[in-house]
């Protein structure tokens, strides 16, 4: 009967945990990514882009182009003699309408350059947009620490109140001895309302910690979830694969590509035409009143003014690829110091730990002793109250040292993408 009632109360402790959902931290960081509505960006770039470049191959189709024209001429052509019977006079006034269509043969990689332009220009974009989304990642690790280190707490305080609570019968048995008076236990109860007041704000911090992270990606119910205390991360091997990496590389691709469009435009350009027309006078001049008539062949085209600005164009292109090649040292110049801090944070972090465990030990011994001597009389509630807060912080020292720790090597994580 008695192991029945063990059971059922351990079942009775276990079972609403389980009922309880759990958050981990890699969760918290994919649902970050899909709640934040710079994702979307990445869905309306890849579309943007197909758009642009069938727009652009559409330069290969034959380009029509209508017009018409009515003109007044001051004068026209005349022949120097009179021929009898033919009228060789022309006109003034002139009409014309017309239809040309051109083709396309070679245009010196002109269209080609473009959709390589468009898709580099594109993958930088998206890029940047991963470099963002990236960046979420450090938000999402300070608010679930935040969460974790408020729990930790809150089991440390519950720890301390169970604590207080035999100190109060200890001193409630001791004044009914007559070793102690109401003051004592007195000053046992103020420990007690500090420690539920301590509850309280440490429950308001993890709401707020909780909320916001909830907030965040995209589920407000996580205030009342379990979070996951995530395992020690893995010592990585110091390569960076931070996106902002990958950033620099497509911006230096799309610099190369437009330094490439840059000759592309002063090539020549080559291609068919085709244009049929009816006008007065028509071809034959000669001949008044309206007629048809149509015009093909081959037209070779050729802009030279570009080569004016080739030089300074191409100056620009290499002045924005050394822009890129600063910013990039920036980064790796504050990743390094960031990592060297991180290092030198985790060395302390683990060098406190190894006597934490020490300190609690030695501190729960002199609290226990400080016990014993108060119910003897020889040491007052006072007295024996500074200790049992003395191995409460030692404790509480001990869980932020733990968090810090595991935060710090995630930052750690965070900042080379390992």
């Amino acid at each position: 009967m008695r192991i029945g009632r063990i059971i059922g109360c351990l079942l009775g402790m276990f079972l609403p945990v389980v009922g309880m959902a759990q958050l981990t931290l890699q969760e918290c960081r994919e649902y970050a990514r899909q709640n934040y509505p710079a994702v979307k960006q990445l869905d309306l770039l890849k579309r943007t882009e197909e758009f642009t470049l069938q727009n652009i191959r559409k330069g290969y189709l034959p380009q029509l182009a209508v017009s018409g024209k009515v003109s007044y001429q001051s004068d026209v052509t005349k022949l120097p003699f009179d021929i009898p019977g033919i009228e060789t006079g022309m006109e003034k006034d002139q009409y014309q309408i017309s239809a040309e269509v051109n083709q396309l043969i070679w245009d010196g990689g002109v269209i080609r350059n473009r959709k390589e332009a468009t898709q580099a220009e594109h993958a930088v974009k998206q890029q940047e947009v991963e470099v963002g989304l990236y960046t979420l990642n450090d938000r999402v690790d300070e608010l679930f620490f935040g969460v974790l280190l408020c729990d930790a707490k809150l089991e440390q305080n519950d720890l301390l109140k169970k604590q207080l609570e035999l100190n109060h019968a200890q001193v409630q048995a001791c004044m009914n001895a007559g070793t102690a008076n109401q003051a004592d236990l007195d000053a046992v109860k103020v420990e007690q309302l500090e420690a539920e007041q301590n509850e309280e704000e440490l429950k308001a911090f993890r709401k707020s910690y909780a909320g916001v992270l909830g907030w965040l990606i995209g589920r407000p119910e996580t205030v009342g979830e379990v979070f996951v205390r995530p395992e020690i991360p893995a010592v990585g091997s110091g390569v960076n694969r931070r996106p902002e990496l990958k950033l620099y590389d497509l911006q230096r691709t799309s610099l190369d590509v437009q330094r490439k469009g840059l000759m592309a435009q002063n090539y020549p350009k080559l291609g068919l035409f085709v244009q049929g027309a009816y006008g007065d006078p028509g071809l034959n001049i000669l001949k008044g009143g309206f007629s048809p008539y149509y015009v093909a062949g081959v037209k070779l085209t050729w802009n030279i003014g570009g080569f004016y600005t080739l030089k300074n164009d191409r100056k620009l292109i290499e002045l924005n690829r050394h822009n890129v090649d600063i910013q990039q040292e920036i980064f790796f110049l504050n990743s390094r110091m960031e990592t060297e801090q991180s290092n030198r944070q985790v060395d302390k972090l683990r060098g406190l730990m190894k006597s934490d465990e020490e300190r609690i030990r030695l501190r729960e011994n002199i609290r226990r002793s400080a016990e014993v001597k108060m119910t003897n009389g020889t040491l007052t509630v006072t007295e024996m109250l500074r200790e049992v807060l003395s191995e409460n912080q030692a404790r509480q020292e001990k869980v932020l040292h733990e968090i810090e720790l595991l935060q710090t090597l995630y930052d750690l994580q965070y900042i080379t993408n390992e």
